[in-house]
């Protein structure tokens, strides 16, 4: 998938040399995985494993929550599990893929320096490994995953190319959302390797009926103002559901910019989208998140979360309610305009 060969006998070189003392790897996924992340790192773990001969696990923080994601997991037989205290242990070695170490949605909380980063999102100045691979301008990290892949050598799982093409596939919008030439070139390559049927399946699972309850309440609490829709969930009993709401605002016609916020455990989530190409939306929702919470994301894509444990109720509305006003100041609209309802007879 690369066209420099020798650039890919450097990276294969440079990861070998970072595994070359790891006993046993960890492979990180961010919290709340995505399809993105999880095809990630099943396929990061099957090529050190093959490879490299190290043997690996792949977990995770938080909970697998949208119905696809749990279906995906769950027909592909993908083996991983939640991260727990006694993973973090001196004898294992830890990897990072789809996310970096102090973005904020991640569980690894101790300052260990893993040994391999691999991810798509905007390179930190914080972020330190014996490997670093971020590459900001492919559309997925499970388009960089699926170079290595198939530059491994090794046989390409059916289970995997399914898990990959997918997890392309969901994070690009059906190549729609940041796809590049490598994006649309990984998705070729994989699909003809794919199950079908279980392709099928992922993409169309039996839903919850919370799922039917949130999205009830996200047409009652959701507000326009020329082309921008804020939604507030409060408490929600999947943390998927803020960014499944941001995307599905999106698709309301003359919209440009949407912003949903829920309440999960002890945190404030924010999801950010755009349909324009160079919104920045990453760095848009940093700031307006500001030293409150973290935040990250990509051009047109971002999420961040604001810790709550210690707010009251009322708190916790009034940062919302900032957040919110604030969203439409820095899209340029004046101070303290009033939204009307999205739903409007």
């Amino acid at each position: 998938m690369l066209t420099d060969s020798q650039e890919l006998q450097e990276r294969w070189q440079k990861m070998e040399e970072a595994l070359k003392n790891t006993k046993r790897l960890v492979v990180l996924t961010h919290d709340n995985p995505d399809p993105d992340s999880v095809s990630s790192a099943v396929t990061l773990a099957y090529i050190v494993k093959n490879k490299f001969h190290v043997p690996c696990a792949v977990k995770y923080g938080g909970i697998v929550g949208r119905a696809e994601n749990r279906a995906m997991v769950r027909v592909l037989r993908l083996r991983m599990k939640p991260l727990s205290d006694s993973d973090i242990n001196p004898r294992v070695d830890f990897a990072f893929v789809d996310t970096q170490p102090g973005t904020g949605n991640s569980s690894f909380r101790t300052n260990r320096k893993p040994v391999l980063v691999i991810d798509h999102h905007p390179l930190r100045k914080t972020t330190k490994a014996d490997f670093v691979d971020v590459r900001e301008g492919y559309g997925s990290t499970a388009t960089i995953l699926t170079e290595y892949l198939l530059g491994s050598g090794l046989d390409v799982p059916s289970k995997i190319a399914t898990a990959l093409s997918y997890g392309i596939s969901s994070e690009t919008q059906d190549l729609g959302r940041e796809a590049g030439e490598k994006d649309v070139q990984a998705y070729l390559a994989l699909f003809p390797l794919s199950h079908k049927r279980f392709l099928a399946h992922i993409q169309h699972p039996k839903l919850p009926r919370d799922y039917y309850v949130t999205l009830n309440r996200a047409f009652h609490h959701s507000f326009v103002y020329k082309n921008a829709v804020a939604t507030s969930l409060g408490e929600v009993s999947n943390p998927d559901f803020v960014a499944l709401i941001a995307d599905f605002m999106l698709r309301c016609e003359r919209i440009g910019w949407t912003m949903c916020l829920g309440r999960y455990q002890d945190r404030i989530l924010v999801s950010l989208r755009t349909t324009h190409t160079r919104g920045e939306a990453g760095r848009f929702l940093r700031r307006l998140i500001g030293k409150k919470g973290t935040a990250g994301g990509h051009g047109m894509i971002a999420g961040g979360q604001i810790p709550c444990s210690t707010m009251e109720h009322e708190h916790c509305t009034k940062v919302e309610e900032e957040l919110v006003q604030d969203f439409l100041k820095r899209l340029g609209y004046k101070e303290g305009v009033e939204m009307t309802p999205l739903l409007v007879e």
